[in-house]
């Protein structure tokens, strides 16, 4: 995708008291030419809205917590014009100079594929800088989660990260349901079984620049992320199953 379509992707960043981070990942984002930036507030005690304002992003405000909220929040009354959804992290930790990479996959067909990618994800675990920012949490979380995805619907992917860009169409068709952390599992998972092109790109990776994790910065953080992963895959792969016995009830009646 040349500099010229850049127009039409929005970027939604949810903040949670990210006032030291979230203007450097505006302009960031600003400097490759992605201007149509929402950042959402989720309950921020600081002058994360107050930053983001001044850097020159559109501020929302979720006030019920959950990062599939905010994401939410962020994607409703889109314009028109939008054709892609960029996510990312207002911490500060996300390689936005990836993202250069990741365009050039939206309307050129990948290596392992013939036809352009629909979902495109950021893989930490690809760089060796993305690998050793990534904390114990995040690694057996990742390992856990991929692992489980895999054996409930074979396809292998390598991360959870937070930097993913998605055609509109697609996400559309995948018709998000979660509202919590499960967001990006649930996105997965929907991704595969509605035969999505996927494509995951290394990037690097750093620890976050300002404040505190809410999920692998306390320990009751990191146990509520864990639950909450395999709470939703519980669910998409039981809907599954239910799917796939109606299925079968159909064709031994017909």
């Amino acid at each position: 995708m040349n500099s010229s379509n850049l127009d039409f992707i929005l970027v939604i960043i949810p903040v949670l008291n990210e006032e030291a981070t979230i203007a450097k990942v505006i302009h960031s984002l600003q400097a490759i030419g992605l201007h149509h930036i929402r950042v959402v507030d989720n309950g921020s005690r600081d002058r994360s809205t107050e930053m983001a304002f001044k850097a020159g992003a559109k501020v929302f405000y979720e006030p019920i917590p959950g990062y599939g909220r905010a994401c939410w929040r962020g994607l409703q009354a889109m314009p028109d014009f939008i054709q892609w959804v960029l996510f990312c992290d207002g911490d500060g930790s996300d390689d936005i100079s990836a993202l250069n990479h990741f365009l050039s996959f939206c309307d050129s067909p990948s290596k392992q594929q013939s036809q352009p990618c629909d979902l495109i994800l950021g893989d930490r675990t690809a760089t060796a800088a993305g690998r050793a920012a990534l904390t114990p949490v995040q690694r057996f979380g990742n390992e856990l989660a991929t692992t489980l995805i895999w054996m409930g619907w074979g396809y292998r992917y390598r991360d959870l990260g937070p930097l993913r860009l998605i055609r509109r169409a697609a996400l559309d068709q995948i018709q998000m349901q979660d509202r919590g952390f499960g967001w990006t599992v649930e996105m997965q998972v929907r991704a595969i079984e509605c035969g999505l092109l996927i494509c995951e790109l290394p990037v690097n990776y750093q620890c976050r620049q300002g404040g505190r994790s809410k999920i692998s910065g306390t320990v009751r953080g990191s146990i509520r992320a864990g639950i909450v992963i395999l709470t939703t895959l519980g669910r998409l792969y039981g809907r599954r199953w239910l799917k796939q016995i109606k299925a079968i009830k159909g064709v031994i009646r017909w």
